[in-house]
């Protein structure tokens, strides 16, 4: 039997968290898919750093249009009312913090919200260096989603990022494909758990301790 959430299932849990009318900027790869999943009476304005508020879905084959992509090079729609700006006026959006939320990808994520998601400091490795720098130091709240682990079975959530961090102490939330999981003054601490998966299973996946939820009692 498969536990835990699929890719679109974190993204899908990730979109339940973000409150309505919030203006996104969404990462590449899993925090794409969370443009997918927008709540039912909510509405979420997206924000591409290459230009755009106003994304939309991304568009079937014959609905492409060629001039119009996001940062990450993927085909999007624009919403009516979409707005087009230069690629420093975007910036500019970003550090100034008119952005609520940033949904980003990661290589590792720190039990003291530090995340580093652009290089692995190895000698010869290709960085990728992106827009992360300044949505990390500009957006109001930064959710992390990732697989708890990588490929070979090492955990992504550390008690210190050993790779070059992007931004320090800046994740509020981060969502895997085992649980939701809050970044405290504490520490890791459990949200909630992915269907078929326990807390020791997160525990255990887990390179540094994870509280159990917190009593709301």
């Amino acid at each position: 039997m498969t536990t835990g959430w699929t890719r679109e299932q974190i993204a899908a849990r990730t979109a339940q968290d973000i409150p309505n009318g919030s203006y996104v900027n969404l990462g590449i790869g899993i925090p794409e898919l969370v443009a997918k999943f927008v709540p039912e009476g909510r509405e979420f304005i997206y924000h591409t750093e290459n230009g755009l508020l106003g994304m939309g879905l991304p568009p079937s084959e014959d609905e492409r249009d060629l001039d119009l992509m996001n940062a990450g090079k993927k085909y999007v729609t624009a919403v009516p009312g979409a707005a087009y700006f230069h690629h420093a006026d975007s910036f500019s959006m970003i550090r100034g913090g008119h952005l609520d939320v940033c949904v980003l990808g990661t290589m590792q994520v720190a039990a003291n919200g530090d995340i580093a998601n652009w290089s692995t400091g190895v000698p010869g490795a290709i960085p990728a260096v992106g827009g992360a720098m300044d949505l990390v130091q500009g957006v109001k709240q930064i959710f992390v989603v990732t697989q708890h682990t990588t490929k070979t079975g090492e955990p992504k959530l550390v008690e210190r990022c050993s790779y070059p961090l992007t931004g320090a102490g800046v994740v509020s939330r981060v969502y895997t494909n085992l649980a939701v999981i809050d970044i405290t003054p504490d520490g890791f601490q459990l949200v909630d758990l992915a269907p078929g998966v326990s807390f020791d299973e997160v525990k255990n996946k887990t390179g540094t301790s994870v509280l159990p939820p917190a009593d709301n009692g």
